[in-house]
C-alpha cells in the first residue's frame, strides 16, 4: 500500500512551503519528498475527512494567518484557494470542528485564539469571527505572557479546548452557531509546567492527555461533558529523571485502539511510549525511543498504524519506525529522509 502524506514546515532556511511524501508499507520506506505548495511557514496543517481541502498556517511578510488549498486526490498536489492574514506573527497551530464548519487558529506570540467560518463547498475561509485575547503569565522565564499553543474540539463536539503554555491554563470555550467563542471553564495546571498539546482518548470519551513543554510530563485529564471542565487524575514523566539538559515536550498522539500514547521530546530527542489502562485511561511508561535527529517537533501514525514517522525540525529529516501494535514499541527502519525544517505531518 502507498500512502501520500504532507509535511508542514518552517521556511526560515531552505524550505519552500508544504511538501508531499510517499510511504510504501510493502517496502517499508518513505520516498518522493517534493514541494506541493509554496507558502511561508505553513507549520501546521489540517485536512478535511473527504480529502477535498487542506488548511495551513500561513505567513506573508509582516502578516500572519491561515490559508486554504484544494487537494488533487491522485497526486496530492495543492491549488491555493484563499488566505486570511492579519498584521503580526503567524499562528502556531490550526484545527477544525468535526463537520468542517469552523477553523480555529492559536497564536503563540499574540496569545490569541481565532475562529473562522469555512465555506464547505468552496473551501474558502472567512475573516476571523472571534478573536479571544488570553492574559496571564507563569514562573518560567518563557512564560512572561500568554502563549496560546493548541485548540481542538472535545469528542462530543460541544466545546473547544484551548491550551495556553504561557499562563499554565486549559480553557474551554463554547462555540456558537456562527463560530463565536464564549469561555465556560478553565483548568489551572501546576505552575511552570507549560502545557502545550492535547489529545483525547478515542474510546474513553471522558479522558484526555495534556503534554507539557517545560516540565516534561503528560497529565491524564478527566473531562466532564456536562460543563466542559477538566481535572488532573495522573501525572507521568516523559523523560528519565537523570536527564538534566534542555528538553521541551512537543506533540502527543494516541493509537486509534486507545491502547498506547506517544509523546515527543525535543532535546532528549525521543518519543516516549506509554501503555494505557483501557478502563481508567491512566498511563504506564514503557520506553523512550530515539528519533535519530534533532528537535522532533511532531510525529504521526500512518493510516495502518503499523508505522510512526517523526519530524526532526533542526536536523531536517524524517525518521520512519515500524510499530508493534501489541506492545506499542517502535523499531527504526529509516532515518536519513531529507525534509527541510519539518514541523507537522498529515496523511491523505
Amino acid at each position: 500500500m502507498k500512502y501520500i502524506g504532507y509535511i508542514g514546515t518552517y521556511t526560515k532556511k531552505a524550505s519552500e512551503g508544504i511538501y508531499t511524501f510517499e510511504l510504501d508499507t510493502e517496502e517499508r520506506k518513505i520516498s518522493n519528498v517534493n514541494v506541493a505548495a509554496k507558502v511561508d511557514s505553513p507549520t501546521y496543517l489540517k485536512l478535511t475527512n473527504d480529502n477535498k481541502f487542506l488548511f495551513s498556517v500561513a505567513k506573508d511578510g509582516e502578516n500572519g494567518g491561515v490559508a486554504s488549498f484544494q487537494v488533487n486526490h491522485g497526486t496530492g498536489g495543492l491549488k491555493a484557494i484563499n488566505k486570511q492574514l492579519e498584521p503580526g506573527a503567524n499562528p502556531c497551530h490550526i484545527n477544525t470542528d468535526t463537520d468542517y464548519q469552523f477553523l480555529f487558529s492559536t497564536n503563540y506570540h499574540k496569545g490569541t485564539v481565532d475562529s473562522y467560518k469555512i465555506n464547505q463547498h468552496t473551501g474558502e475561509i472567512s475573516q476571523a469571527i472571534s478573536t479571544i485575547q488570553h492574559t496571564g503569565n507563569g514562573p518560567d522565564s518563557r512564560q512572561e505572557k500568554a502563549h496560546v499553543h493548541y485548540a481542538g474540539m472535545t469528542p462530543d463536539g460541544k466545546y473547544l479546548a484551548v491550551v495556553d503554555l504561557g499562563s499554565d491554563l486549559l480553557v474551554t470555550y463554547q462555540v456558537g452557531e456562527n463560530g463565536e467563542l464564549v469561555e465556560v471553564s478553565r483548568l489551572v495546571v501546576p505552575a511552570g509546567s507549560g502545557p502545550r498539546h492535547l489529545a483525547f482518548h478515542p474510546r474513553l470519551s471522558s479522558i484526555a492527555y495534556l503534554v507539557t513543554e517545560f516540565s516534561g510530563e503528560v497529565f491524564v485529564l478527566s473531562y466532564d461533558q456536562t460543563n466542559g471542565s477538566f481535572s488532573i487524575v495522573q501525572s507521568i514523566k516523559t523523560i528519565p529523571e537523570d536527564f538534566k539538559e534542555n528538553n521541551q515536550g512537543s506533540a502527543i498522539h494516541v493509537s486509534s485502539d486507545g491502547k498506547f500514547v506517544y509523546s515527543g521530546n525535543r532535546g532528549h530527542n525521543s518519543i516516549a511510549v506509554f501503555k494505557v489502562d483501557t478502563e481508567t485511561g491512566q498511563l504506564t511508561f514503557i520506553e523512550n525511543t530515539p528519533t535519530e535527529g534533532d528537535w522532533p517537533r511532531d510525529f504521526i501514525l500512518d493510516p495502518s498504524e503499523k508505522f510512526l514517522i517523526a519530524s526532526n525540525q533542526e536536523s531536517d529529516n524524517l525518521t520512519l519506525f515500524s510499530r508493534d501494535t501489541e506492545t506499542g514499541k517502535l523499531t527504526l527502519l529509516q532515518k536519513d529522509i531529507s525534509a527541510p525544517e519539518p514541523v507537522c505531518l498529515i496523511f491523505l
